[in-house]
């Protein structure tokens, strides 16, 4: 596993592509990075197209937190470092035909897997799952108590003209029995 993270530490973004840089492949491989350069030049075919491998300009290596150059002569690169894709990888196992290349390709191959991984499937982080959740359950809450507010206004109102209602039929009742005066001549009662 250490391995694997390690060599996931020597893949760069350059250029919007995953690569890994020719003299961190050389010290993976165990040769001088020489070596590697004269093996790929010689097989430029298998490498030709930018989705296996390129040459950084001066800019690039410059701009990059890969190297940082140094003042003073013998110190700087001759010539700019090769940026090899997965695919460019992969290749190099053709190229540098050693058991030690072949069991160190896997190991890359493995980490380029590793880092498309990671950027597919971004690990979780449980507490900002649980801040989702908890505002998910709040706004569903405060939707919910907002149709309960709206549903007691109108029970409020409902039952306001209920009341209303049978106050005004109360009062027509109350008239209605109330004992009228008669109209007329009032007869004495007779005595018996």
């Amino acid at each position: 596993m250490e391995q694997l993270e390690v060599i996931q530490s020597k893949i760069y973004d350059i250029r919007g592509q995953k690569v890994m840089l020719d003299f961190d492949l050389a010290e993976m491989y165990g040769i001088e990075n020489r070596v590697l350069k004269q093996a790929v030049r010689r097989n430029l075919k298998r490498f030709e197209g930018e989705d296996f491998m390129f040459e950084l300009t001066k800019d690039e290596l410059s701009r990059s937190q890969i190297v940082t150059l140094n003042k003073g002569r013998g110190s700087n690169f001759k010539y700019m470092p090769f940026a090899f894709t997965e695919l460019g990888v992969a290749m190099l196992s053709s190229v540098l035909n050693s058991d030690t290349a072949i069991e160190i390709n896997r190991g890359i191959m493995r980490a380029f897997v590793a880092v498309r991984q990671l950027l597919l499937n971004p690990p979780t982080d449980p507490v900002y799952e649980l801040q989702n959740e908890v505002k998910e359950l709040k706004e569903y809450i405060e939707e919910v108590f907002a149709d309960y507010n709206d549903i007691n206004d109108d029970t409020r109102t409902q039952l306001e003209l209920i009341n209303q209602t049978l106050a005004e039929l109360q009062a027509q009742k109350a008239l209605a029995d109330k004992p009228r005066n008669p109209i007329g001549f009032v007869t004495p009662k007779k005595k018996e």
